[in-house]
């Protein structure tokens, strides 16, 4: 590991953006690679191997590119496609639903947490696994949120649309009472001001991406790769749909000029039983 060396990001779409950015505000001289995997968004709904097969082609990308370390930014790939990464390559690997998990426990106060995500990160049963192997007393609710992510990778955050789709995947999880609500997918936190307002001031929202790069800057601290004071921010993007698309969503949620950019990158994503 090498403090020149980029951090690699990936995601299914734009939700990787919201660790991207958290990475320029806790690690600002860090380099960035990000990749999108805009052709095969949303994940939600795919299989638990194709899924583990996109991953595992763009973390290869990533570590060609030269990454010291990655983030895999995509709560869906972390709850199933993490440990295989892990195992397989050498460098650090971090994913999200762990530092998420963590920050929700130090944040409830009644220990009822309620999760919203992806359809195959709650099929995954990953974060409340991860919630009650803890040893706290603590009571789980989750919920599967499906149009999130379309409205999200659409660039429509806001309005009644959004606000009727929030408040029919919260209904249940406030009438449990739950206090701490975990943001399970990084697209999530763009709807953070309607979730937060829809759920009301006694409902701690948890974004992971902060949690995440504390993590991310432990590891590259530990390994002797953080990068200088003085380090360069030419951060490069690629996605594997339109990049014209992920420019104008993109600069609309976070506004970096740098998303113009954005390259399309046709990796060999085929696969038997997968989309080539």
């Amino acid at each position: 590991m090498l403090p020149v060396q980029p951090v690699g990001v990936f995601d299914s779409g734009v939700g990787g953006l919201t660790v991207a950015r958290e990475i320029t505000r806790q690690l600002p001289a860090e380099t960035i690679i990000y990749f999108g995997d805009t052709a095969h968004v949303p994940y939600g709904s795919r299989p638990v191997d194709e899924l583990i097969h996109f991953a595992d082609t763009i973390v290869g990308f990533l570590i060609a590119r030269g990454a010291k370390a990655i983030v895999d930014a995509c709560n869906t790939t972390s709850a199933v496609a993490l440990p295989y990464l892990q195992q397989k390559y050498s460098i650090p690997i971090i994913g999200v639903i762990e530092p998420g998990v963590e920050a929700a426990l130090q944040a409830t106060k009644n220990g009822r947490i309620g999760v919203i995500a992806t359809e195959a990160t709650i099929a995954s049963d990953a974060h409340r696994r991860a919630l009650l192997s803890r040893g706290k007393e603590v009571q789980v609710f989750t919920r599967a949120c499906p149009p999130f992510v379309p409205l999200v990778e659409a660039g429509i955050v806001a309005g009644p649309r959004v606000e009727g789709v929030v408040a029919e995947c919260l209904e249940s999880l406030l009438q449990a009472g739950i206090d701490t609500l975990i943001l399970g997918c990084t697209h999530y936190p763009f709807l953070a001001p309607v979730i937060q307002d829809l759920a009301g001031p006694g409902v701690t929202l948890v974004d992971p991406a902060a949690a995440t790069v504390r993590e991310l800057k432990s590891v590259l601290a530990a390994g002797g790769g953080l990068r200088g004071p003085h380090g360069s921010r030419a951060h490069e993007f690629y996605v594997s749909g339109d990049p014209r698309s992920f420019n104008e969503v993109g600069f609309k949620l976070i506004g970096w000029p740098e998303l113009a950019g954005t390259r399309k990158l046709a990796l060999d994503f085929r696969e038997k039983g997968t989309p080539g």
